[in-house]
């Protein structure tokens, strides 16, 4: 284990040049308002749960700017009509994000000379599968069409079609919104590929706070068909402050998914650190994405987590509930049954890019299963057909240090404390967020 840690650290090493901290997530749109004051998408997620062509998307941002009523503008593949679209509990994203966190784990080494009742259940640290449990002018001027009109909560949504990216800058302008620099140059692809704009203006007396004062919105889901599972991520730029943090969590009933136009890589697991990382885990493995990213010139994008959802080793938290999985959009996928018995794989993609690492948005295909980050599992490996058990998985290993009373001592037994529980996984979350620069990753 020791040789492997120092194997992959002489890799990582020289590339530990640490960027500034991520102050900004992505957003696969953009805002615009009609204040002057600059608009910026502090955090965000996406959910996307996709079978057959069918996929249900969902996505949640706060959002730091004046408080005055402003618009989300995204583009989608078809006209979404009031039943496609649905508002979520805020809370939809707390769960799965734990769930599918990069964990640190700790173990002790058990007494080399007591008796083995289970020494192979001991040998995997004990750990068993928690239970399921508009007053301008007409929009055709512009060349725009409103295609749909409705209300879902806090949001007034209008689903549009333009002929022309300056067209739709300029309806949007004409109804008095600020629209970020660029704008018309990053829609001209959309519009080309004749896609609609699911423009949904922010009612700001229907929404809610954080405890730092920043307009925390209701989740969006919105379902349609489409041959192609893509994230359009490019839009997002035009609000960011700094480098983007994206996490994309895929909800599949059959496999794991990757980006099919960029490299996707797994993070390094199953290593052994210090015991000082406890304290600052989240800025740990901050600093190792970051290091993983650079290896790769930071166009690539990071697999932190590959698992059915009706089971996990370790659990930082329980698996998803069925009624989690409804609510993400097996209700409508015509998947209820199998989301009633936790048969959906979920795949963590993580990545932080900017204008010149990644240009194109994400496309998104089925990929062969992958294990890793598993008591005994050595290598990180593909298994065409296999099950997918692959997590970012960190250790703390309490070395025997006790008298040794046998002539035959049996080393390398993990388990739990001596006479105490093993405790609970910890999961590395807000990550976007985590202090970086603080940790000498080589040690």
């Amino acid at each position: 284990m020791r040789l492997r840690l120092q194997r992959r650290l002489r890799v990582l090493g020289p590339l530990l040049v640490l960027g500034c901290p991520l102050s900004a997530a992505a957003f696969c749109g953009f805002f615009v308002s009609g204040a002057d004051a600059k608009l910026v998408n502090n955090a965000s997620q996406v959910v996307l749960m996709r079978s057959g062509n069918r996929t249900v998307m969902t996505m949640s941002n706060n959002y730091k700017g004046p408080p005055e009523d402003f618009a989300m503008v995204v583009p989608v593949p078809v006209v979404l009509q009031k039943e496609n679209v649905k508002v979520l509990p805020h809370d939809v994203f707390d769960h799965i994000d734990q769930l599918s966190a990069p964990r640190l784990v700790e173990y002790w080494e058990q007494d080399p000379c007591a008796p083995r009742y289970d020494e192979e259940k001991m040998a995997r640290g004990g750990a068993v599968p928690v239970p399921r449990k508009a007053a301008s002018a007409p929009a055709e001027e512009y060349g725009v069409k409103i295609l749909a009109k409705f209300v879902v909560g806090e949001y007034q949504i209008l689903i549009l079609s333009a002929e022309e990216s300056s067209g739709l800058e300029k309806w949007l302008r004409a109804h008095k919104y600020k629209i970020p620099s660029g704008a018309a140059e990053a829609l001209a692809p959309y519009v080309r590929d004749q896609m609609k704009f699911f423009v949904a203006k922010v009612d700001i007396a229907k929404v809610q706070r954080d405890a730092q004062g920043l307009l925390v919105l209701s989740p969006l889901r919105f379902h349609f068909e489409s041959n192609e599972l893509r994230l359009p991520i490019r839009l997002g730029l035009l609000n960011a402050e700094a480098k983007q943090d994206l996490i994309v969590y895929v909800l599949s009933p059959s496999s794991r998914f990757e980006v099919a136009n960029y490299r996707t890589v797994p993070i390094p697991t199953n290593l052994e650190v210090a015991d000082e990382v406890r304290a600052s885990f989240p800025g740990f493995y901050a600093e190792l994405f970051d290091a993983t990213i650079s290896h790769y010139g930071g166009r690539a994008v990071v697999t932190e987590y590959a698992w059915d959802t009706g089971s996990c080793d370790p659990c930082p938290t329980p698996p998803l509930r069925p009624d989690e999985l409804s609510t993400l959009g097996a209700d409508v996928m015509g998947q209820r049954e199998m989301a009633r018995y936790g048969r959906f794989v979920l795949t963590r993609l993580h990545t932080r890019y900017d204008r010149q690492a990644l240009s194109d948005d994400l496309i998104f295909r089925a990929a062969p299963a992958l294990e890793g980050g598993r008591e005994g599992v050595a290598e990180t490996r593909t298994q065409p057909g296999g099950m997918n058990n692959f997590q970012a998985r960190y250790i703390i290993r309490h070395y025997w240090s006790g008298p040794i009373k046998c002539q035959n001592p049996q080393w390398g037994i993990w388990g739990g404390p001596p006479g105490g529980a093993e405790p609970r996984p910890m999961a590395a979350q807000g990550l976007a967020n985590a202090p970086r620069g603080k940790l000498a990753l080589g040690k």
